[in-house]
């Protein structure tokens, strides 16, 4: 398993901090008033309330206080924040509804288009071109859980995690590209961003669980990096007398990290081109899928993304691809800062939203894309802020963080192609706690079964079932098909007694 060089983000000098100041100078002995030289540099950013209760610090917590705040890259975070505030209220260019030229929908698709490019994308895959990043620094909070988001169980018949799901679709591709390209073995490297929240279960789980049948030195962790949670005029908020609140950047920060980490020229070394970007909550995700990989380079494009139609009701909780100005790039606003009455129109000719395709974080990116946009965010320093509970030391209160998202990318892509998928076959989120009204366990784990109960049937089988069919179902292993292929020597003339995970 290789690991990365570092751990980045405003946490990545807390190594040198330990040891020494983000400079590698030594740290001075606690004394009855803080570094001179530090309060002077917080004075500079307007951060100098940080040290406000040190006279009431024990010599232990003023050592730890004076680590913290060393370990921060001061004049970066600085920029950051002001890019970020500043950037709040200035104008946005006006939004236009994504070309109908910029879209593979599902029902302009042949047959021979899906064939063709299922093929392009194993030869590919075969090559060792494509890798698979998953965006899983999330705890499962909402889930009332305090693991990994990826650890869940959404309740299937084979008990199996996210994760497992995951690794099981990679060695199901894997083996449909070794079977085309008929010799040897194939082998797609996956890259895990983790957070300082989950890095250290992650690992540990992959570990318990061999990896789920992978090849330990085929996965690699990183974590994403955390920022300083802000108040509204740009002040650090403490955690506590010694600390200050910290969050992760977001799964944006997945592209300062691959690059901080030198992950980026990891994955030049071993030939790959394509990435294939995932975020973990989705329990139907088709990890590394062929036909969206092959889609992608037919079209030649630095980036694309799967959307599925949006149809339930306008308001509904997911971002939307949209063109930001007369001729400008595709990008993504989210459902609450898109206005009520755009998110409502609707075009007369098609019959749709006019405003409908949903991003739902399955993106596709070419390498070299992905380094011209680490520098371009780095670069721009702006974060989204997101006004959420921060824990101080005057208990819960309200703050920013600063977050990137994954789709902030889309803006420097020079050429963007998105690519329409089903929603009931590929997009089971799993956020919130059963009991909730949408993307729950139970709702995800329904849309499994569903899908799979359609493929038996396809594929000539028969369930038997105590409960109403809408209630359960079939679950079929990841290792024994990909999307519904080749079950018929498995399922035909059979009877399955759902609920059951149909495996080799």
């Amino acid at each position: 398993m290789r690991e990365p060089t570092m751990v980045v983000g405003a946490d990545s000098n807390a190594a040198a901090a330990a040891v020494g100041g983000a400079d590698g100078s030594p740290l001075p002995p606690p004394t009855s008033s803080p570094p001179q030289s530090l309060v002077e540099r917080l004075k500079d950013y307007g951060q100098e309330h940080v040290f406000a209760l040190w006279d009431e610090l024990s010599p232990d917590e003023r050592l730890h206080l004076v680590k913290d705040i060393q370990s921060l890259d001061l004049s970066r975070i600085d920029r950051i924040i002001r890019c970020s505030l500043r950037s709040q209220g200035l104008p946005v260019a006006a939004i236009e509804p994504v070309p109908e030229s910029c879209v593979s929908s599902v029902e302009e698709r042949t047959m021979e288009e899906r064939e063709r490019w299922w093929k392009m994308g194993l030869k590919a895959i075969s090559e060792g071109k494509l890798a698979v990043l998953l965006l899983s620094g999330g705890q499962g909070t909402r889930l009332g859980s305090s693991d990994p988001k990826g650890c869940f169980n959404i309740g299937l018949p084979s008990g199996k995690s996210l994760f497992q799901l995951q690794a099981e679709r990679i060695l199901c591709v894997q083996r449909l590209a070794a079977q085309a390209k008929n010799e040897g073995s194939v082998t797609i490297h996956w890259y895990v961003m983790t957070s300082p929240f989950t890095d250290d279960a992650t690992r540990k789980f992959f570990e318990s669980h061999k990896y789920f049948g992978l090849e330990a030195d085929q996965v690699t962790f990183f974590q994403q990096g955390t920022q300083p949670c802000i108040s509204k005029d740009g002040r650090y908020v403490m955690e506590t007398p010694f600390k200050v609140a910290k969050s992760p950047d977001g799964n944006g920060g997945v592209y300062t990290a691959l690059k901080s980490s030198r992950l980026l020229e990891d994955m030049a070394a071993r030939g790959i081109k394509y990435v294939d970007c995932y975020g973990v909550d989705n329990a139907l995700v088709r990890v590394a899928d062929p036909t969206f990989l092959g889609y992608f380079i037919d079209k030649g494009v630095a980036a694309a993304a799967k959307v599925v139609k949006k149809v339930a009701y306008p308001q509904e909780k997911v971002g939307v691809f949209v063109r930001r100005g007369k001729g400008g790039p595709l990008t993504v606003v989210e459902y609450s800062e898109l206005d009520s009455s755009l998110a409502s129109a609707v075009n007369q000719q098609t019959g749709r939203l006019r405003f409908c395709w949903s991003n739902v974080c399955l993106h596709m990116f070419t390498l070299d894309f992905l380094s011209q946009v680490a520098d371009g965010l780095e670069k721009d320093g702006i974060y989204h802020l997101a006004e959420k509970k921060v824990p101080s030391i005057h208990g819960y209160t309200m703050g920013l963080k600063l977050e990137q998202f994954v789709f902030d990318a889309f803006p420097y892509a020079p050429s963007t192609a998105l690519f329409e998928v089903l929603r009931e076959e590929e997009f089971a989120p799993v956020k919130n706690a059963n009991g909730s009204n949408y993307d729950t366990p139970d709702s995800a784990r329904l849309l499994v079964l569903r899908l799979h109960t359609r493929w038996v049937v396809a594929a000539g089988g028969f369930l038997t079932h105590s409960v109403p069919l809408y209630a359960t179902g079939v679950e079929v292993s990841p290792l024994c098909s990909y999307t519904g292929e080749n079950l018929e020597s498995i399922c035909r003339g059979r009877t399955f007694h759902a609920p059951c995970e149909i495996a080799f």
